[in-house]
Parts: structure tokens; sequence; C-alpha cells
């Protein structure tokens, strides 16, 4: 498939770690970065990633030159243009001035942003450390093969992101109450869902337990 997008949500707060777990470093590189290394390399074209408060702090994790998270949308030089839109390398950052009613709205605010561009598009957190590059290819390529609208990460008997969505999922995304997420579609649409196996997918970052408990198992 071409022409397949992603969108990094990166605009909650993380009340429950105390800090920002986008900022947080793991294998030498901060989440947020980790997940837009992950969409580039799976070919994703445009890469956006969808920030709240913290946008300086995560535009300076990003503005770091690297040929391995090029695409067609990277720019030499950082432009900034309407709508609170930043071109970075690789990747483009788009503000959501809602990001507080929750992660429905920047869903919204992101596919905004190229539904008119793209056949389909994949949802991926900034929580989930051990999402690569060959996680988002399988997604793209069991769409490809299966014709299903969804493809879903299953994990600990569940269903959920990194998830691709194609076209013909775009107006319900868009309808997603602010303060639901993917997860919530993936739910009310099984007979459309394919999956892939992503076990790991169980590992996110909420807490300092969790990230302590992923720093000392990667040791």
């Amino acid at each position: 498939m071409r022409n397949v997008g992603a969108i990094i949500l990166a605009a909650g707060e993380s009340s429950r770690l105390g800090q920002p777990k986008q900022l947080l470093k793991f294998r030498g590189e901060t989440l947020v970065r980790r997940a837009v290394r992950a969409a580039a390399e799976a070919g994703c074209d445009p890469v956006l990633v969808v920030v709240g408060q913290l946008r300086d702090e995560i535009r300076a994790a990003l503005d770091i030159r690297d040929s391995r998270m090029s695409s067609s949308t990277a720019l030499e030089d950082e432009t900034r243009g309407g709508g609170g839109e930043i071109h970075i390398g690789g990747a483009r950052l788009i503000e959501n001035a809602e990001w507080r009613n929750g992660v429905g709205t920047s869903i919204r605010r992101g596919l905004e942003q190229m539904a008119n561009s793209v056949e389909a598009v994949v949802l991926l957190a900034c929580d989930q450390p051990l999402v690569d590059g060959t996680i988002i290819a399988q997604l793209i390529a069991t769409h490809d093969k299966t014709g299903k609208p969804i493809v879903a990460s299953s994990y600990a008997n569940t269903l959920g992101v990194p998830a691709l969505f194609d076209r013909s999922c775009f107006k319900a995304l868009l309808a997603l109450p602010d303060d639901s997420g993917a997860k919530m579609l993936i739910a009310n649409r099984q007979e459309e869902v394919a999956s892939i196996a992503f076990e790991d997918g169980t590992i996110d970052i909420d807490t300092r337990e969790d990230f302590a408990r992923l720093t000392a198992k990667s040791e």
C-alpha cells in the first residue's frame, strides 16, 4: 500500500509518571523520537506528532538531523506554517490546543491534517517503547493481504495500538468522543479487524515503576 501516514499521539501530561513520558530516554533515544523513527522506517509519510503543552520540549527532542528519518515531507531547514504547524526533519509537529479534553481530540487534530492525502493512517502512542519499524510494516502488509480496513496489534488478550485504519474509517475516527481513543472503534467494528501479534505491546510506561522495570530488563 502507498500513501500511509502516521499520527504519533504525544500530547498527554503523564500525570501518573510525574514527568513527560515522551521525553524519557530508552536505549539512547527519547520515546517520542523512537516512535517517529519507527514510523519513518516503515515508510509512513507524512509522520505527524500531535503535541500539547510540551511543544517546545518535543520540538527540541526531534530537532536532530538523521537520514534514517527522512521522508518526502522532510525539510532541510525548519519552517513554520499556519495552524501551529512546524516541520522538523522527517516529522511534523501539530499543536492540539484541546489536548486536555482527551486523546480523541489529538486523533482528530492529526487526521484533519492528512485525511485528503493518504489512503490509510497508523496511530501510535509514545508510551510503547518496543514498537519499531518492523511492527508497523507488518500492520501495512497485513492490510494489503487481508483487505481489512483495520489492522490492530494483539497483546494481553486485547487489540489496540499501534493500529492501521484505512480511508473508510476516517469519518469514524474524526467522530470519536474527545475522551475516547481508537480502541473504541476497534471494539465496535470487530468484523472489520485483522490483527498482528505484538506481545511487547503490553509494555507501556505509565509510572516510574514501569520505566524502572523496562530499563532493568534491557540492561
